[in-house]
């Protein structure tokens, strides 16, 4: 047996004034071009403060104008609470507008820079290393930042930032009313007194997630991938491999955004070292180039990389190449002028490729998705575009999280996902594919105050030799069997956890998952590669199957079962009446009577005349007449169902087979229940093999196919949702409410397709009478 073991790998991750413990996200593909309001449904974002609005700039901005107002946002509102989440304010804050802070103020001055980008009181480095970044590429910027708004004639106190946010742009609408002390701006801003785009794009991703303090800690990569739709690498530079160098022209010449960090020292907050670098802090990558040398004894070219400290002063490089060191006297006027050579203390330098792999420890590259420019611009450089794979889901306790391979009898349980690779890349000359996958799980940021950190997450990869004659999605047998071709280097909690490979052509199958089994969560995975890469869900169609031959009551010789149907007909007419019809609370006296001591005694074979439906009715009309006596107790059949089934239960098992909607059973409809029933509680009894009364978590889907339907994971996580209880397991009562509604909807949905193609047509009217009567 083929058998490996996940590690959990720990590190520290460390941006600016916090450090953070590392370890380390469906639906379909949308367009591009497809951008979303925030709180929009299907933006993966709830919206905070009056359910279901939206906030929409143009209109916003159109009534405050006609009223004569400046908007005040009231989704982000100007107090405390918009600051912080875990502690009260350490000083007085004043929320003042641009034109209360300085006179004459510009969004922008001169155009932008990343010169604009001070960092303030926040330990957000992270994100101003990505927004320096962001204004290096033009195209990138004016996505995130549109150009309809400023201090002008339509001013009105609002302003709009468009942010990626889980296959989808987001515009998340604010006011400009901004944090200050003393008059000044407390947070992000621009060395140019009078310029607010930066202080107002902070604010806006602020709102994104919640609060300004929910920005304190992370990863450039997580900003990055915010302002391009991108998809993030990460190196360890004491393991670079040996072409990192030409991976870092082909990412500039590519517009990739890029940064890189120090390994923190745990003991020291933000240290200085010698070199003049400060370790744990995020900087940004603002240029790569071979840059012409000539010495007395040699010429050619040297490999330089350009970079910021977001501070924006003189806490600088102090080494070769830094500013007015000796070895810029041997590069030549006309390359200096071309470098835009300057030696001010404003937080930028150069130094050479060699000493970046010496004294940095990490870096981050973002390489763009076709999500990340407009049409225009990418039609420059077709050749160089991604192909891209996006799917959503979750991660649902007891069902679909299935925790990593090292629980291997839950792992086949997380969702699965196959590609297929056909073409190999251009100029490979060992016929592979070059795929990139990304794991991002949703909503953490934003759910930081209430106690929420990221999911400790990672993929495994398994090729599939024979796609034809394996199970879908693939059982517990064939990871018992077959070890993974790739995966993530380490479970980490990270947002997004990303890996490179190369891979023959061939099918794969992708298994995102937690570290541990049933951590609940949502998750993004992305795939690019230089060639499409045909991904689909692996997994099951939803529809009837065969009841599993376990539970199946075998049928009786027709004489007897004659004769059992005649006796059942005159047991039921006494309890029905005249009109043989029960209503469903006639059905829960049978019920509750019949099952009151067992939930469910398996009666797959009857040795006593007592079983079964006639010894059942037969018990219930004995009633306290027969309950002392011999009779009565060979009648006793067993049930752990206190109080019986309940009335919701019992109404849908009614409507279930109520074709008239008269609210009553006929004698032929309350055998095909019952029928219904035994399987449903011999199924259940089958995997309640404790006698508890409940299905214990990942039994489920088991359970539900024993019982001849077939779910994929997107039902099963619904029907988790709705009928388990806190702790993930489903009471006998529940499993029968869903057998029972599931039952129902697909026969509904069935008798609208009669041709089997998998589509129904319903009136608003007949939707709703079938959907609130089941």
């Amino acid at each position: 047996m083929v058998y490996t073991t996940e590690v959990r790998h720990e590190m520290v991750w460390t941006s600016s004034c916090v450090q953070s413990n590392g370890y380390t996200v469906h639906g379909t593909f949308r367009p591009k071009t497809s951008t979303a309001l925030l709180g929009e449904k299907g933006s993966g974002l709830r919206p905070r403060g009056r359910i279901g609005e939206v906030q929409d700039f143009a209109a916003i901005r159109d009534r405050c104008l006609s009223q004569g107002t400046l908007f005040e946002d009231p989704d982000f509102p100007c107090d405390d609470s918009s600051i912080f989440y875990s502690k009260m304010p350490p000083k007085s804050f004043e929320w003042m507008r641009p034109m209360e802070i300085c006179n004459n103020p510009e969004l922008f001055v001169e155009g932008a820079s990343r010169f604009d980008v001070q960092q303030g009181e926040l330990g957000d480095c992270w994100l101003l290393a990505a927004v320096a970044n962001l204004t290096l590429n033009d195209v990138l910027f004016r996505q995130v930042v549109p150009e309809d708004q400023g201090f002008g004639d339509k001013y009105a106190g609002i302003f709009h930032f468009r942010f990626w946010q889980y296959g989808r742009w987001v515009d998340v609408v604010i006011d400009d009313r901004l944090p200050t002390y003393y008059g000044k701006l407390v947070f992000l801003h621009s060395s140019t007194d009078n310029e607010f785009w930066s202080a107002l794009l902070e604010k806006a991703y602020a709102k994104l997630h919640g609060s300004y303090e929910a920005l304190k800690g992370g990863s450039t990569c997580e900003a990055m991938e915010d302002f391009t739709g991108g998809v993030s690498e990460m190196y360890e530079l004491n393991e670079a491999p040996s072409n990192l160098w030409q991976i870092l022209l082909k990412a500039h010449e590519r517009s990739s955004l890029m940064g890189c960090s120090i390994e923190p020292d745990p003991s020291v907050l933000e240290m200085q070292t010698p070199q003049g670098l400060v370790k744990g802090h995020a900087y940004s990558i603002t240029r790569i180039k071979y840059v012409d040398i000539s010495t007395p004894n040699t010429s050619g070219k040297i490999p330089l990389i350009r970079m910021r400290n977001p501070w924006g002063n003189e806490a600088e490089w102090n080494g070769a190449w830094s500013d007015k060191s000796q070895e810029w006297r041997f590069i030549p006027d006309h390359e200096k002028r071309e470098l835009g050579l300057t030696f001010d203390d404003d937080g930028e330098f150069w130094m050479s490729y060699k000493d970046f792999l010496k004294y940095f420890s990490r870096l981050e590259i973002c390489n763009l998705s076709p999500d990340s420019l407009i049409e225009d611009a990418m039609s420059r450089d077709r050749g160089k575009k991604w192909e891209m794979s996006v799917y959503e889901g979750e991660w649902v306790r007891g069902v679909t999280a299935g925790g990593c391979r090292n629980y291997l009898e839950t792992f086949w349980c997380n969702p699965q996902f196959k590609i297929t690779l056909t073409e190999v890349d251009e100029n490979d000359e060992d016929g592979k594919c070059t795929v990139i996958i990304g794991l991002m799980q949703k909503n953490r940021r934003a759910q930081k105050k209430t106690g929420a950190e990221c999911l400790t997450i990672g993929f495994a990869v398994y090729q599939i030799e024979d796609p034809d004659n394996v199970p879908t999605p693939l059982d517990l047998n064939f990871f018992k069997y077959n070890a993974s071709c790739a995966r993530a280097p380490s479970f980490i909690n990270l947002r997004e956890v990303s890996c490179r490979f190369k891979l023959p052509p061939g099918v794969y199958c992708i298994v995102p998952s937690t570290f541990e089994p049933n951590e609940e969560g949502e998750f993004i995975l992305r795939v690019f590669s230089e060639h499409k890469n045909n991904m689909e869900e692996n997994d099951e169609e939803v529809g009837m199957g065969e009841i599993d031959n376990r539970i199946q009551i075998p049928d009786e010789p027709q004489p007897e079962k004659e004769k059992k149907t005649e006796a059942i007909r005159q047991f039921f007419q006494k309890l029905a009446g005249d009109d043989m019809e029960v209503d469903w609370m006639e059905l829960k006296d049978i019920l509750d009577y019949a099952m009151r001591n067992d939930v469910p005694a398996n009666t797959s074979t009857t040795d006593s005349p007592a079983t079964g439906i006639v010894g059942n009715l037969l018990a219930l009309i004995c009633g306290n007449a027969c309950r002392d006596t011999p009779l009565g107790a060979a009648l006793e059949t067993k049930t752990t169902t206190e109080g019986g089934f309940s009335k919701d239960v019992c109404r849908s098992m009614v409507a279930m087979l109520d074709v008239d909607r008269s609210g009553k059973l006929g004698f032929e409809e309350f055998q095909q229940l019952w029928k219904d029933i035994r399987n449903w509680k011999s199924v259940f009894k089958m995997y309640d093999q404790e006698n508890s009364g409940y299905l214990s978590p990942f039994e489920l889907r088991q359970a539900l196919t024993s019982a001849g339907y077939h779910l994929n994971n997107h039902i099963l996580n619904i029907l988790a949702h709705r009928y388990s209880g806190r702790d993930a397991r489903i009471s006998f009562d529940d499993f029968m409410m869903c057998a029972v509604r599931l039952k129902t909807m697909i026969d509904l949905f069935k008798a609208r397709d009669p041709s089997s193609t998998n589509k129904a047509t319903f009136t608003l009217e007949e939707w709703v009478e079938n959907t609130l009567y089941s």
